[in-house]
């Protein structure tokens, strides 16, 4: 399966690569968008769950990996009180 790297900068400014076994990253994903908290979450909880049920599909099992990507997203975001993410580039 084609897979993806979204590069993101949290709203501290710090900086970090976040892995998708699927190209479903960039449908909801924009490169360049900045997305509020709650947002970003809420798309990257669909793209990422959406990502491992084709991996499931395809190989008989979800994608462990992406299920990694989606937890450390979601600790990152209620890390954060409110701001903003910057998706900074979309590696295919």
């Amino acid at each position: 399966m084609p897979e993806m790297y979204a590069h993101l900068r949290w709203p501290d400014g710090t900086r970090e690569r976040v892995y998708s076994p699927s190209l479903v990253l960039a449908e909801h994903l924009d490169e360049g968008a900045v997305y509020p908290l709650a947002d970003f979450a809420h798309r990257s909880r669909a793209a990422l769950t959406e990502a491992s049920e084709r991996v499931r599909a395809r190989y008989g099992f979800p994608c462990g990996l992406a299920a990694a990507s989606l937890a450390g997203i979601e600790a990152r975001v209620a890390s954060f009180g409110a701001g903003d993410v910057l998706v900074e580039a979309l590696e295919r």
